[in-house]
């Protein structure tokens, strides 16, 4: 059963059977807004958001990053499905794989983000999620709308956490502007 989460809500990924999960997967999907065209029709336009992953230690430094310019972690424990440019199709448009059980200690906090590339803000965007599946079992454990359209260019998603043993996953949801994740660092500082 899938939680809907809100802003600053966190949900523990531990599974029903005391078990923890090993292998989850952020989905990030979106649709790019109507425009309204000469006549009264309407026409599509192409909206390129990236998701990208942010790992980080207990100190909160950098450990290595997943993006569309690096599509695996240096262990290959994280990795992503490549850079959709569109935004067309249904269901996740990227998505960044997490192999929960094959992370190095050293990484205690991954911070997943949403930025656009080409600088379109999110007043153009409609439809506009995250979500994070246990890809053992294909069950969706929770999602997060990606509300608050506006004039920002990205978004601070969601934070996994270690939380002793186990993982727990929370809702950031704030807004931010850059183009990648490295324009984007500081606006994840407050997060950790």
């Amino acid at each position: 059963m899938s939680v809907s989460l809100s802003k600053g809500q966190t949900v523990s990924l531990a599974k029903k059977d005391g078990g923890s999960l090993t292998h989850v997967r952020m989905g990030l999907g979106w649709d790019a807004v109507k425009k309204k065209g000469l006549f009264g029709g309407s026409k599509s336009q192409s909206i390129d958001l990236d998701a990208s992953a942010v790992l980080y230690d207990a100190a909160k430094n950098v450990v290595d990053q997943v993006w569309f310019r690096q599509l695996k972690s240096k262990d290959g424990a994280v990795q992503h499905s490549g850079d959709n440019l569109t935004g067309a199709g249904e269901g996740d448009d990227e998505s960044i794989t997490v192999f929960l059980d094959r992370l190095p200690a050293q990484v205690q906090t991954i911070v997943f983000i949403v930025n656009s590339f080409t600088g379109q803000n999110f007043s153009q965007i409609e439809n506009a999620f995250c979500r994070l599946v246990d890809e053992t079992t294909r069950t969706e454990i929770a999602k997060y709308e990606l509300t608050g359209s506006g004039t920002h260019t990205a978004q601070v998603m969601a934070k996994v956490s270690r939380e002793g043993a186990g993982w727990s996953m929370t809702a950031i949801g704030n807004i931010a502007n850059g183009r990648t994740f490295k324009d984007l660092l500081p606006a994840i500082q407050p997060s950790l």
